[in-house]
């Protein structure tokens, strides 16, 4: 669930870094212009969004980008390379959006923030920002293509299609509330008093200036190291709490009008499990709704280490399938 360079060295960066390479840039083309819009205000609070389109007034159809981090980190600046490009090359919008983080707000905030930003790119960003309401597609990493997945639940109209990044569909799996072996062997055992000294104060969403998210990550390393995540970033106990903890589970909610999905997940990923996706991939079957599940063989979280080929040949295969999505009208 690591998306900002600075937060876990050697895992942090591959979220993003992995999806930038796997589509190269094209020099001799500029940038789509960007316009930041505020989509909701909490106090004082702006919680905004980014669009990225030519500057004319043509109707295009929407790439929705949700950042990862853990649901603690990471904010909508952090666009990878290959879909700005995709949206540029094929005259799509790009709109990447924030929302408040953990453990600041809870999860229930959270969703609350991501259905916000679909209101507003429904209403206002729509006509403000010229864009096609029925091609949507939404796409996200790690904890962000958890919230991808969460928009197949929450959102109405659903959105066209969906694209997860080694996502997952619960919040509540052994994975997160068991300690990690993993980065209990990974990273010396945290002080409980450094972690929380790290968060705790003002509410905020990670794209203000000065921003230091190396406490943060400290923070998302402790609780890894205690099974605390879903405690501390939800607001329930995953044991006494697991029903109220049904309604932020994708697949548990996963029905017949689900949207067209793509799971995209490397074999070893060390910190979102495998099974996360290959799970959702069965429900989704289960419930006759179109899918892959793109499986990178050797790969880690953010299909780090795996063989170059085959992980720009799972890029490859999840711009093709936002391009199929978006063709055409209804």
């Amino acid at each position: 669930m690591t998306a900002a360079p600075t937060c876990v060295p050697r895992l942090c960066i591959v979220v993003i870094g992995t999806l930038l390479f796997a589509h190269p840039a094209h020099a001799a083309d500029p940038p789509l212009p960007k316009q930041t819009h505020t989509f909701k205000t909490v106090d004082d609070l702006k919680i905004q969004a980014d669009v990225y389109r030519p500057d004319d007034t043509k109707v295009r159809p929407v790439v929705v980008w949700i950042h990862g981090g853990a649901l603690i980190m990471g904010n909508r600046k952090s666009v990878p390379k290959n879909l700005l490009d995709l949206c540029r090359d094929e005259g799509y919008a790009l709109v990447s959006v924030d929302y408040r983080l953990a453990p600041e707000v809870k999860l229930p905030e959270i969703i609350a923030d991501v259905e916000e930003a679909f209101r507003w790119l429904r209403g206002d960003g729509a006509k403000e920002c010229h864009l096609d309401l029925e091609r949507v597609i939404v796409t996200g990493g790690s904890a962000g293509g958890y919230l991808t997945l969460m928009t197949g639940v929450v959102v109405k109209p659903r959105p066209r299609a969906l694209v997860a990044y080694w996502g997952y569909g619960d919040v509540d799996g052994d994975w997160y509330t068991k300690p990690s072996e993993f980065y209990r062997k990974q990273v010396a055992l945290i002080d409980k008093n450094e972690a929380y000294n790290g968060i705790g104060g003002k509410v905020i969403t990670g794209s203000e200036n000065g921003i230091d998210f190396k406490p943060r990550s400290r923070f998302y390393l402790y609780l890894r190291q205690n099974g605390l995540w879903t405690k501390e970033v939800t607001g329930f106990d995953p044991v006494k709490d697991k029903t109220k903890l049904d309604p932020y589970c994708p697949v548990r909610n996963v029905s017949a009008a689900y949207p067209p999905t793509m799971l995209v997940h490397g074999t070893e990923d060390t910190d979102v499990p495998y099974q996360l996706s290959a799970d959702m991939a069965k429900k989704l079957a289960q419930f006759k709704v179109p899918h892959e599940l793109v499986t990178v063989t050797g790969a880690g979280h953010g299909l780090s280490g795996g063989d170059k080929k085959l992980v720009a040949d799972a890029h490859a295969k999840a711009l093709a399938f936002i391009r199929d999505q978006l063709k055409g009208g209804k």
